[in-house]
């Protein structure tokens, strides 16, 4: 499983390798705080932490942790958000989709579905994947709501998993979709896709 930079694009959003380039579309879409409520990243509300933010990334990147992405509108080719891949684990073919946020206009949109469907197309069909997990905040509902959409399957709670860079200890929810998985989450994944 040899995990490296690519480009994925759909009809909505095209995910691009993330660089320093992106640093000024990614903060003026980014530095809302409600965005970074359930992210381990603490609050980045200003262009200096975005910065710190993608070096950070970068660097797990070199590592082989981490695959991360700038998400864009294909219409505008404007910056709507960041996701990534994590947690990269060739021995197990298996990984983690996650740090994902989105502008507040491009929340509860198609583009999350299919910034979803194009990596888990790239994760199961391409680099062999036998599992691809996700994990969020217990308080975040409604991301939970969104992998359930997805047909991703509720695994349990980690309690008292990461202690946040503002002192709360974070209870965290894995998911996960599996390869006999896949091809029914396709799918439905397609079938939201053509009725947005």
């Amino acid at each position: 499983m040899e995990i490296l930079p690519v480009t994925l694009t759909g009809d909505f959003v095209r995910l691009e390798p993330l660089s320093e380039a992106h640093i000024p579309g990614l903060a003026a879409v980014g530095l809302a705080p409600h965005l970074w409520q359930y992210n381990p990243y603490g609050n980045v509300d200003s262009v200096e932490k975005m910065a710190a933010l993608v070096s950070t990334l970068l660097a797990r990147q070199q590592k082989g942790t981490d695959l991360p992405f700038t998400v864009l509108q294909c219409a505008t080719n404007h910056v709507i958000g960041m996701t990534r891949y994590l947690d990269i684990q060739p021995e197990n073919r298996a990984l983690e989709i996650g740090g994902t946020w989105y502008a507040v206009a491009f929340q509860r949109t198609a583009a999350n579905t299919e910034c979803k469907y194009l990596l888990l197309s790239h994760a199961f069909e391409t680099l062999g994947c036998l599992r691809v997990q996700f994990k969020t905040d217990l308080r975040n509902e409604r991301s939970q709501r969104a992998l359930e959409r997805i047909g991703a399957t509720r695994e349990g709670v980690l309690r008292s998993h990461l202690l946040l860079s503002d002192g709360y200890l974070r209870s965290s929810v894995y998911f996960s979709i599996i390869l006999n998985e896949w091809p029914a989450v396709k799918v439905r994944l397609e079938q939201l896709l053509a009725h947005p």
